[in-house]
């Protein structure tokens, strides 16, 4: 039997007095180090009166704590970190501060004024930081921004501005959105909730040694929305809230505990508005999904790619249960509900090459809408344009003559948030060599025989006469196998097909590597992985009829596990996410997950859909998209007036048909009439017809 060793620390707290440095904001932190086996904390160790609570200890054990509210009673015992993993990348100067603490949460206890600890396993020492944040009775003012919900600016919410650490981080672009709870309690005043936000701030920065508040965005169960960490809302700052995932994500928490408590539908909207807004600002369909290379957490090791929602939660990057299982269940919904909010939009725009040689224009649509591609000098005037109608733009301008420095590109389509950016040139005299464009699709493959994501297409674009050579690396960045030798290859597209075959599993490199005639090397390199986790997924029946006549009511998604994983099963229908049958964890072994047709709203409507298995294991994840139709609904079958005799069919189906006491069979490709030949008049008629789907339906005549 194993023996668990529970250590409990009691503490009552006393008078004192508030640290210069520490009342400079509206909030007040005291820190103490909480001595262990059962000794009694000194007197003047701790304040009377604290609002908030953070543990951080040194051992591989687990701590928890019990306070005293001020009217006397003592609460429920707290975990100090649930949310293990808000934290930032690794290799961070903000990381490297508190090297060597487990971090815990910082908890909004309400006004407190004893607390004790209770410690299971090796808890070698433990400091306690309680922070004093006092409600503030001013109205809040926000920022008023076109497109975006009103956020309440730093300085709104009383915000330490001199406690901050450095200057702001940016990365490249915002890929995704990561959401949170923090954790606390869900009972807390408009007023409470600015206060936890300075609470929050005091604790991540003087606590933790962090540069600032871990959250991009913050929103409470009011609906208000708050600034997190400095450095401009519209702009790609990275934050400290998902290890190993920082940067390229937008962090948003929302202030509470979701594990069973349902977020408010005031919280919920602002959250939904505020993903519009910032996922539009960064060109992003909110259903869309991207592969994204760990930085290193507790789930996913450095250097593995992983398949990430647009809108994903921080279970989906770290071994944590947040953001909390009723909100998480919510986010599929949430992010249905933020593409649709803005329309038209323009989704992952790119430009690749420069002025001096072909530049190429690509960019995605919400609905097949007129686009239009200007390229400007840096007084604005016109150099190009490029128009089109539809859900793509492709527009390609030949600027090898062009001698315009410092050009700005723009697509635009009218009523969507256009995407800009400054033109690249190349080198006078031709186009400089450059490898542009390396992609793997898919990103992740399954070479297991059964006949799905067995390959992956490499593709890449050269933009001048080279000798190229294709490699694949493994993790260390050694060669393992050469794709394609060295050979000379023309500008332009190029492609090939990788099988992994001979390969385990694992996280690889494709390297491109050009070398031009005047002895210039370039290489591009992308990740692919080789999984063979998942296998042999197939959905059934083909055309599933949810109609209760108990002739296929159920959807059945089969597929086999090689090994444990993190399994998600998704239906779309036509990209757009329409109800998730299964999330969660499944041992090795055949599987088996079925769907009724419901979904968030009344059932599935009938047309074509798409089954998506994700699996995810310690490599990464394998996504297989399995192709049904949905088909309640019997054909209709109608007598045609009129000679000679005809019936008519709603859809293709076959139909069998008695007429004038004689039987034949018909069958219809399409909608449309059926005719009955030799028959002239129609005494007597029973017509019955089944789809595809074995739906039935059945026509009586008689005069």
């Amino acid at each position: 039997m194993k023996t668990v060793v529970t250590s409990i620390i009691a503490v009552t707290l006393a008078a004192l007095a508030l640290p210069a440095a520490a009342s400079a904001g509206l909030a007040s932190l005291v820190t103490r180090d909480v001595p262990l086996h059962g000794e009694r904390l000194p007197a003047a160790a701790a304040p009377t009166r604290f609002d908030l609570v953070g543990l951080r200890w040194r051992g591989s054990g687990t701590v928890s704590f019990q306070v005293r509210s001020v009217a006397g009673r003592w609460g429920a015992w707290l975990p100090a970190a649930p949310e293990a993993e808000d934290l930032p990348d690794a290799r961070s100067a903000e990381a490297r501060a508190a090297r060597g603490w487990q971090l815990g949460n910082p908890t909004w206890v309400g006004p407190s004024t004893a607390i004790r600890y209770r410690t299971r396993g090796t808890v070698t020492a433990l400091r306690a930081s309680f922070v004093r944040s006092p409600e503030l009775r001013v109205p809040l003012r926000t920022l008023s921004i076109a497109g975006a919900p009103p956020i309440v600016p730093r300085s709104g919410w009383g915000a330490d501005e001199s406690i901050r650490h450095g200057e702001p981080e940016y990365a490249s672009a915002v890929r995704y959105a990561i959401v949170h709870h923090t954790a606390g309690t869900n009972s807390y005043s408009p007023a409470e909730a600015a206060a936890i936000m300075r609470g929050i701030e005091l604790y991540h920065v003087k606590a933790n040694g962090w540069n600032d508040i871990g959250y991009n965005f913050l929103v409470d169960r009011y609906g208000t929305v708050y600034e997190g960490r400095y450095g401009g809302i519209d702009r790609n700052v990275v934050a400290a809230h998902a290890k190993g995932f920082n940067t390229g994500s937008v962090g948003v928490a929302v202030i509470g505990t979701f594990s069973d408590a349902d977020v408010t539908p005031a919280a919920e909207s602002a959250l939904t508005r505020l993903l519009a807004w910032r996922l539009d600002l960064a060109h992003v369909d909110p259903l869309s999904t991207t592969t994204v290379v760990s930085g290193g957490s507790e789930r996913f090791p450095v250097g593995v790619p992983v398949l990430l929602r647009a809108v994903s939660g921080h279970r989906d990057t770290g071994l944590t249960v947040c953001p909390g299982n009723k909100l998480y269940a919510r986010l599929d919904q949430i992010a249905a509900a933020t593409q649709a909010i803005g329309l038209p939009k323009i989704y992952e725009p790119s430009v690749t090459g420069g002025i001096g040689a072909l530049v190429r224009f690509r960019a995605r649509v919400s609905g097949a809408l007129p686009w239009t591609v200007t390229v400007t000098d840096p007084a604005g005037l016109g150099v190009a344009s490029g128009t089109g109608v539809g859900p793509s733009v492709d527009w390609t301008w030949d600027a090898s003559l062009a001698v315009v420095s410092g050009a700005r590109w723009r697509i635009a389509v009218a009523g969507a948030t256009a995407a800009s950016g400054v033109l690249g040139k190349v080198a006078p005299g031709g186009a400089a060599l450059a490898v542009t464009g390396l992609a793997a699709d898919p990103e992740t493959i399954s070479p297991n025989g059964d006949g799905q994501l067995e390959t992956s297409t490499i593709t890449y674009t050269t933009t001048a006469d080279a000798s190229v050579t294709v490699s694949l690396l493994d993790a260390a960045g050694r060669q393992v196998a050469e794709l394609a030798p060295a050979a000379p290859q023309p500008p332009g597209e190029h492609a090939l097909v990788f099988d992994g075959l001979g390969q385990p599993d694992g996280v690889y490199t494709i390297a491109v590597t050009a070398i031009g005639a005047d002895g210039t090397v370039v290489t591009q390199q992308t990740p692919v992985t080789i999984t063979r986790t998942l296998g042999e997924a197939a959905v059934r029946p083909a055309v599933f009829t949810p109609n209760g006549d108990g002739s296929g009511d159920e959807l059945q998604v089969r597929f086999q596990l090689a090994a444990a994983a993190s399994v998600r099963v998704r239906v779309l229908r036509e990209g757009k996410w329409v109800a998730t049958p299964f999330s969660g964890p499944l041992a090795a072994g055949p599987q088996l997950i079925s769907w009724d047709g419901s979904k968030r709203i009344g059932r599935a409507r009938d047309g074509s859909y798409t089954a998506v298995v994700e699996a995810t294991d310690a490599i990464g994840t394998t996504a297989i998209a399995l192709p049904f139709v949905t088909d309640a609904h019997p054909p209709l079958l109608r007598l045609l007036a009129g000679r000679p005799a005809r019936l008519w069919v709603s859809e293709a189906a076959t139909v069998t048909v008695r007429v004038n006491g004689a039987a034949r069979v018909l069958q219809a490709t399409a909608a449309g009439p059926l005719p009955l030949a030799g028959i002239k008049r129609v005494r007597s008629l029973v017509a019955v017809g089944r789809d595809v789907a074995g739906n039935r339906t059945v026509l009586r005549f008689a005069r």
